[in-house]
């Protein structure tokens, strides 16, 4: 299986590109955001992929970080949601966005995706929220896979320098925050939600920040 193409970008279609790595061409599917983030053309680029095989065909799909290639096959897991859905969904949130809003219950921030409707949208979120935590757990960890610096492993950006809210904190922090929280006895479903509400309220807070967000929105009310 085709896990990683590194190599210089020979061409960019409207939801695609060619990489071409050691003289061979590469077409990789990709979601808008990551589209956009993309350099130049004969610059070097990076995408994690994701090979979909079907009876007449095979396609691959790019992503700039482990992560987002993780909630890529999460989301193919839900009925209803193919690879068209799943890049929609990733293009309009991020692999950040798609965990706050599974993590939160916020299936209207996944309706907001093209051709995502609030049926689809809501089983999504009921059947990956369990999940949720432990994927934002690995978040760290899963950047730093491989061997490689978060530099090596992502020559394109996480997401498109688009107008729009902030880009969120790290997923390293977030992970980081979890942990913490863990540590100090939160449950990960309490835990996970309380951080992904602070990545919402602090745009590229760094792990103390989520701490300190998270254990204020913890604290008993009253």
């Amino acid at each position: 299986m085709i896990g990683r193409l590194s190599g210089h970008l020979v061409h960019r279609g409207p939801d695609h590109v060619m990489i071409d790595v050691g003289g061979v061409g590469y077409v990789v599917n990709v979601s808008d955001r990551t589209l956009a983030a993309m350099p130049a053309l004969g610059e070097a680029v990076a995408l994690f992929t994701d090979l979909l095989v079907r009876e007449d065909l095979l396609q691959l799909y790019g992503f700039p970080t482990l992560l987002e290639r993780e909630w890529h096959r999460l989301l193919m897991g839900v009925q209803g949601i193919g690879a068209k859905a799943s890049m929609a969904i990733l293009g309009t949130l991020g692999a950040e966005g798609v965990g706050r809003a599974i993590t939160l219950g916020d299936w209207a921030a996944v309706k907001a995706a093209p051709g995502v409707g609030p049926k689809i949208a809501q089983r999504v979120v009921n059947e990956l929220k369990d999940k949720a935590p432990g994927v934002m757990a690995l978040g760290g960890s899963l950047d730093q896979a491989m061997g490689q610096s978060r530099a090596e492993a992502q020559v394109i950006e996480p997401s498109a320098p688009r107008p729009g809210p902030a880009a969120a904190p790290a997923p390293s922090a977030q992970a980081d925050a979890l942990s913490a929280l863990g540590n100090l006895g939160y449950a990960p479903s309490e835990a996970a939600q309380a951080v992904a509400r602070a990545a919402g309220d602090l745009p590229g807070g760094d792990t103390p920040a989520l701490i300190r967000a998270a254990l204020k929105l913890l604290a008993p009310k009253g």
